[in-house]
């Protein structure tokens, strides 16, 4: 008996510690903006190169990452589904057109899907996808969701401006690709229970932040955090990034 009680606890030891990685994992989701040379400090922040994108998605097919579609991850969520490690889901904000002309191809070379969200009043506009691009996107294996109308952050504005920009951009999205709208991106990630009310009743499924708020372990659809991904990250950082756990030590920040 004496031999047999350190193999049991062993055991014992092995699942809890299984049971705790699970319920604290949180897969990551992957937050980019413009794929180009940033050529300001400014652009900087917001900016990923091509070749570190390239690089970035050959990281991610590499180490054996999952890479889910904006509707496996929410669903999952939504049934409460375990997540196995290493997974991701990538998502980019504003439509710019240089996720057409440098994101697209190397996501559907690897076999990718992700979200691109897109502002409706700014389609088309320069430097920004127009509709025919946008339903490329779509009919790649790709989820075309909004990014507001015209991208005011929301906290700010009366309630019926929210609604207008909420539902307004979901409208013109819809009737311009002919999918529906089911996700949509907090322009600077900022948001408020009355804007969260807004979003589920004009009938999306889910809305992505950035690190604001405080739903650490993305059980909220409609405050789910992401993670940016920058140009200079490092292998080091994409790991830590990917992790499953950057939530966690990561500051949190107020909805608004």
């Amino acid at each position: 008996m004496k031999k047999i009680f350190p193999v049991i606890l062993l055991i014992v030891v092995l699942i809890a510690g299984i049971f705790t990685y699970r319920a604290l994992y949180v897969v990551p989701v992957i937050m980019y903006h413009s794929i180009a040379v940033a050529k300001t400090d400014k652009e900087y922040a917001n900016s990923v190169s091509p070749d570190s994108f390239r690089y970035q998605m050959g990281f991610l097919r590499k180490h054996g990452y999952r890479v889910l579609s904006v509707d496996e991850y929410v669903e999952g969520i939504r049934v409460g589904k375990n997540f196995c490690c290493k997974s991701a889901v990538i998502t980019f904000d504003d439509g710019l057109e240089n996720n057409y002309t440098q994101a697209l191809n190397v996501l559907y070379e690897n076999r990718f899907p992700a979200g691109f969200f897109v502002i409706a009043d700014f389609v088309g506009h320069s430097g920004y996808m127009n509709w025919g691009q946008i339903k490329e996107v779509a009919q790649k294996n790709m989820t075309i969701g909004s990014h507001t109308f015209s991208h005011s952050y929301l906290p700010g504005l009366s309630p019926a401006e929210q609604i207008q920009e909420v539902v307004k951009s979901k409208k013109v999205i819809e009737d311009a690709i002919g999918k529906k709208v089911n996700y949509l991106v907090y322009p600077i990630g900022g948001f408020s229970e009355q804007v969260k009310n807004i979003v589920r009743d004009a009938g999306y499924k889910a809305a992505f932040a950035t690190n604001r708020g405080y739903n650490r372990f993305n059980r909220d659809l409609f405050e789910l955090k992401r993670v940016r991904f920058k140009d200079s990250d490092s292998d080091v950082v994409l790991r830590t990034k990917l992790s499953g756990f950057y939530n966690l030590i990561r500051k949190s920040k107020s909805p608004y």
